[in-house]
Parts: C-alpha cells; structure tokens; sequence
C-alpha cells in the first residue's frame, strides 16, 4: 500500500510502498477514507517531538473497517470507524475512572512506536517501519488496536469523522470538561487552528459570553466568528491587552491556549482576571518551559490546568459530539479546510505551516471500496458488535 514516510526530522515525507501485515489477535485492518492534517504531525517533522523513525505518520483517520483479527468484538468487517491517538486498555487506574486519554497503553505506544503490544505491522524492503501514535493514518489502509477506534454512523461524512478523532474532540471535549462553568463567564481563545475554533463550539453550548479569539490570519479569525466568536484579536495588527480590557475591563474568567509556545502561555495566564482559569491544550517543543508570575498566582487565586485529548472519555464523548453534528449544533463541516491526496502531503503541511485556514485533510485518490458485502475476499463473516459498548 501507499503510505506517507518520515525517515529522519526535518526532511520531506516520502510515498512509499510500505507492506502492511495482517490485524493480530485484537487488531483491526481499516481502509483509511479521510486523515486530518494535524499540527502534531508537524512537531514530529521538525524534530519538536521526538518519535521512532522511521515512521508513517497521521492521527486524525477515518475509514472502514476490512478485517479484524482474532478475539475482536467491538468491530465489524464493514462498520465506519475514527480511530484515536490514545488507545483505551480499560484496566489502569485512568480508563477506570473515565480518563482513558491518560491511558498507560499511551506510553507503550510512544516508547515503542508500535501498537499496544509494542510491535509494528509495517514493514519497507524488510526494514521495520514504526507506527505514530498507534494510527499512522496517512496511508491507504493502516493496522490499528480495537482499543483505538471506535464505531459510528456510516452516515458520517469521512472528513467530519477524522477531524472529530482529534481537533473536535480535544477542542469541544476541553470545553466541556474543563470550563463546563463558563456559563455567562467571559472566554479567551488563543489560536484559531482546528482545535481553537472546535473550542469555541464548545463554549457556545456552553453558554460562555464574551468569547474573544486572537490569532495572528484574518482569515482564521473570520472564520472563527463564523463558528460563534463575539470578538477577534489579530495580536499583530491589534494591542492584546489593551484590546482584551476594552472588551472585558475585569479579565476573562477562562482562557484556553491551543498554540503551545511560551509566549502564548504567559498571554493566556496574564489575560485572565482574578479566580481565573487557563486550560493549556497545545504542545510544544520538547522541555519547553514557561514563567509564571508567581504572586499573581497566588494573590489573585489563578490557575493553569493541562489538557490531553480533551481530557474525555473518548469512548463515550466522540459518539454524542456526533449527535450534535448531525443535530445542527456543531457546524463542524465549517473546520474543513482544503482537501488533498496523499501524494500532496508535503503541500498540505506547507500550506498548514503559512497560516491556512480550516483543518485540512487527506482524502484517497480513487473511491473507496465498499466492504459492507461478503463479496470482497477480505470480508470475514462474524457476529456484529452492537453500537454502544461498555467503557472500557
């Protein structure tokens, strides 16, 4: 199969004919329909963050699921799945208590660059090839743990299912589990990427009022009041603070940094009024350090929380955000930026990399295949998992 290769930071993805094993006992072979263009993707490019190399990139995917290894329950020959980027083993003490983002499967994944088991099923001209997050999404088809997707309407547009496997989930998810109380309450977004503009959603189901996003595009920033913003910010053109006073005199009582650089941090710390909260979503560079002023923390009760994935209970979140696309709720097919193939990849990131606007994403050059019928050689005949499954 085709599939997207980084063999060393800082050099160009290379198309390869990259050999794909069979699923193994509790893995799913997919069919990859749409894969997002994602930010992270990028750090592992520039040697920001540090990963197995070589390796087929890409987080974000949605397809259809061609076969499933032995001992799999959750998913069918046939079924439409988002995959994700932190896989749920359901016993540690995180998919326990309904933080499965914090999987230790996680740290398995990142150590090895395989799947949960800590092998790869890629493989070029005999050389090992590793996996990126579990995923590794930007190819044709890709080998993944039943752990890491899940099963949703076939109704769902592909592009919509990727996006929502990353950018909406971390952005909606942070929304609504971390600043749930915003209610009313004045809001600062900075960054207008997928996940900031999937916050901003979130905050409008929320309720939160003001919500003010800085970004340094206009066209971002156009955008994000197209998804609910009540004011922007271009921090280049624009006095941040002096803007954010007029707008709220007191401080916002959240801010949400979704950029990741020490700057931006200091921003959103420094932005929020007293009692406030800042949520931290984007990554940064590896050992990458911010300054807090300290008695402002303290005197004024402020604090600064993480977020990874959302800080959600994928398993159960992502199906709901869904509910609320199809309901009209969430304008998500507003994020979908330009569409590429996979031969274009490189594109894709330069143009992510120049301020594009929207999430872009990876669509196959040819159709894909329906393997919803017995017809196809891979099909094999098992018993159908029903929609909703238990937590872990």
């Amino acid at each position: 199969m085709k599939a997207a290769v980084l063999f060393e930071a800082r050099t160009p993805l290379r198309i390869e004919d990259v050999k794909l094993d069979p699923p193994g006992r509790g893995e799913v072979r997919i069919r990859i329909q749409a894969a997002g263009v994602c930010h992270s993707d990028l750090h592992y490019m520039n040697g920001d963050l540090n990963g197995k190399l070589p390796a087929v990139l890409g987080h974000e995917g949605a397809g259809v699921v061609v076969s499933v290894g032995e001992g799999v329950t959750r998913v069918s020959p046939g079924d439409s799945v988002i995959t994700t980027w932190r896989p749920r083993c359901g016993d540690c003490e995180f998919c326990t208590s309904g933080r499965p983002a914090l999987c230790v499967a996680g740290k398995v994944q990142a150590a090895t660059g395989g799947l949960v088991d800590g092998t790869s099923r890629l493989s070029l001209n005999g050389q090992k090839i590793h996996h990126l997050m579990g995923v590794s999404c930007f190819a044709e088809e890709s080998v993944v743990s039943e752990r890491s997707v899940i099963r949703i309407s076939p109704e769902i547009p592909p592009e919509i299912a990727a996006i929502t496997g990353c950018a909406v989930i971390t952005g909606v998810g942070a929304a609504l589990n971390l600043m749930k109380d915003s209610t009313g309450e004045a809001a600062l977004i900075i960054g207008a990427g997928g996940v900031g503009l999937s916050a901003v959603m979130g905050l409008n189901l929320i309720g939160a009022h003001p919500i003010i996003v800085v970004d340094t595009v206009d066209a971002r920033l156009e955008l994000a009041r197209e998804v609910g913003a009540t004011h922007t910010i271009n921090s280049v053109k624009q006095d941040l603070a002096a803007e954010i006073a007029r707008i709220c005199p007191s401080g916002p009582k959240w801010a949400m940094d979704a950029v990741g650089i020490p700057a931006t941090l200091s921003q959103a710390v420094n932005s929020v009024g007293t009692s406030g909260t800042v949520v931290a979503v984007g990554l940064g560079k590896t050992g990458t350090s911010f300054e807090v002023p300290v008695n402002a923390l303290v005197q004024q009760e402020k604090r600064i929380i993480g977020s990874l994935y959302g800080s959600s209970n994928t398993l159960v979140q992502v199906p709901k955000i869904l509910d609320l696309y199809t309901a009209g709720k969430l304008p998500l097919e507003k994020l979908i930026g330009e569409r590429f193939e996979l031969s274009q990849i490189n594109e894709a990131y330069a143009a992510l990399s120049t301020g594009a606007t929207g999430r872009a994403v990876i669509l196959p050059s040819t159709p894909t295949p329906d393997y919803r019928t017995d017809s196809d050689p891979r099909f094999v005949e098992i018993s159908r998992a029903p929609l909703t499954t238990s937590l872990t």
